[in-house]
């Protein structure tokens, strides 16, 4: 155990790892996101160093924790370790372990393989009974670990793992069913690779090297520095973790944990451009740093001067409860524009309708910005009138050959519009709309065919042309559209 404010580091074997240590996975943390590619890549790398240089030790890497010390009043009894870099290598040879054990014929390679999964009480040695790794707020990946890793026989259900694999909700048992299939597939498209032989080496020739502290800012610059083989927080973990920080509650930091970690699971890579949205709301400016650090300087603590005054911007959001009710808040608003089941509303399918030409056909989404401004202030209030507004402007200044510049500059302007208005007629009076109808047109009436906006004005005359009673299909154009 480092002393308070210490960085530790040290070189480590597996087996160590495996018996000294146990991890939690924290609220910040991403889900376990290992494929095929990143499993596969370990399992050659192993095998072809334990067959070329089995007398040498193999380094497969580092791993940064925060170390943190027993805290009864918080139910935390023994001292532990929160993974903040490691936890797909750490959670993957959990289950290479689970793996080796269910195909070795040999007893004690069995119960070695069991004493690094499950680690059995004891008071006197200060000692929890836990697996090896635990998930702090991801209780479908605990239980899986419960029933297939560190269960005896666990892997041995490929039938329930295939279903988990191409059925399961919940990414990390989805991607954890996943890599326990391509470890026993690798075992048995090598059958010269005795399971009994790779846990010998595993334990006695594979070194890690482990930094840790009791200081969260100093394990998240370390990562950075470290991280070699896993895959890396994001700004938006980063941005996270330093949210839930803030929060003075557990029941909070808990409650808004799931609700990013889903927001992920169903965004995807879609959810950086979703935070970017929010940066640009906030901002109204175009980004010129990264994800975080627009948050860091432009939105909790400016660090730029007002042109008209010299003095200080001033602080747009809170971190901790505000920034997680505001992401929420448009969250729910991300979901609402973009579920295509606004016919209610509406009352047709229009808009619906052309938010799938937008999204299908425009190059970029940095109209989103503005159209989530104005859903969270004037909800469906001329809201395809909006729509409308804001596709001609974005696709005419595209089409017209300005700059991304020169288009992010004008999405902004129509978000700073909104702010100041009072009314919906309001927006539509300000001239935020306008566009340079002699470059539109000059480009449009010469070659069309090859040109990158070709495919969205056919798409824009399918819409223009359809009955709106019915959801448009993009699976081909229509004859009309090609025709016209």
């Amino acid at each position: 155990m480092s002393t308070r404010g210490e960085i530790k580091s040290e070189k480590i074997l597996v087996k160590d790892v495996f018996s000294r240590m146990w991890f939690r996975i924290p609220e910040y943390q991403r889900p376990y996101v290992w494929g095929t590619d990143e499993v596969s890549e370990l399992l050659d790398d192993l095998t072809f160093a334990m067959n070329e240089k089995p007398d040498f030790d193999y380094f497969l890497g580092s791993f940064v924790f925060q170390s943190k010390a027993a805290a009864p009043e918080k139910g935390q009894e023994f001292d532990e370790n929160d993974l903040l870099d490691g936890q797909q290598r750490m959670t993957t040879l959990l289950m290479l372990f689970a793996a080796i054990r269910d195909l070795a014929e040999e007893p004690d390679a069995k119960d070695d393989c069991q004493k690094c999964i499950y680690q059995k009480h004891s008071k006197y040695r200060s000692i929890p009974e836990r697996t090896r790794v635990e998930f702090a707020i991801r209780k479908a990946a605990q239980d899986f670990i419960e029933s297939y890793i560190k269960e005896e026989s666990g892997t041995n259900r490929k039938k329930d793992l295939y279903k988990l694999n191409h059925t399961e909700g919940d990414i990390s048992v989805r991607n954890m069913a996943n890599a326990i299939l391509v470890m026993r597939k690798f075992f048995e498209d090598n059958p010269d690779t005795s399971p009994e032989a790779l846990l010998h080496f595993l334990l006695n020739n594979v070194l890690l090297i482990y930094v840790s502290t009791e200081n969260l800012e100093d394990a998240f610059r370390l990562f950075t520095i470290l991280n070699d083989r896993g895959i890396p927080l994001r700004n938006s973990d980063i941005l996270k973790s330093t949210n839930l920080g803030a929060l003075n509650t557990e029941e909070d930091k808990i409650r808004y944990a799931k609700m990013w970690e889903e927001a992920e699971a169903e965004l995807g890579d879609d959810f950086d451009r979703f935070l970017s949205h929010v940066r640009a709301i906030l901002v109204k400016e175009k980004p010129r740093l990264s994800l975080l650090q627009e948050f860091e300087d432009k939105i909790y603590e400016p660090k730029e001067r007002e042109k008209s005054t010299g003095q200080m911007k001033p602080v747009l959001l809170s971190r901790g409860r505000e920034t997680f009710k505001l992401i929420e808040r448009y969250l729910s608003h991300y979901r609402t524009l973009l579920n295509g089941q606004n016919y209610d509303e509406i009352g047709n399918f229009e808009f619906d309708n052309l938010m799938r030409v937008m999204w299908t056909g425009l190059p970029a989404t940095d109209w989103m910005p503005p159209l989530l401004r104005y859903f969270d202030k004037f909800q469906y209030e001329k809201l395809l009138a909006f729509l409308k507004g804001l596709d001609n402007k974005f696709s005419a200044d595209w089409i017209g050959q300005y700059s991304p510049t020169a288009r992010i500059d004008a999405m902004n302007r129509i978000i700073k519009v909104i702010d100041s208005a009072y009314t919906p007629d309001e927006v539509f009076s300000s001239g935020c709309f306008d566009i340079d109808s002699e470059s539109l047109v000059r480009v449009i009436e010469g070659p069309v065919y090859g040109r990158r906006f070709a495919r969205y004005l056919l798409l824009k005359l399918d819409y223009l042309y359809q009955n709106h009673d019915q959801r448009m299909h993009f699976e081909t154009l229509s004859v009309v559209s090609l025709a016209v």
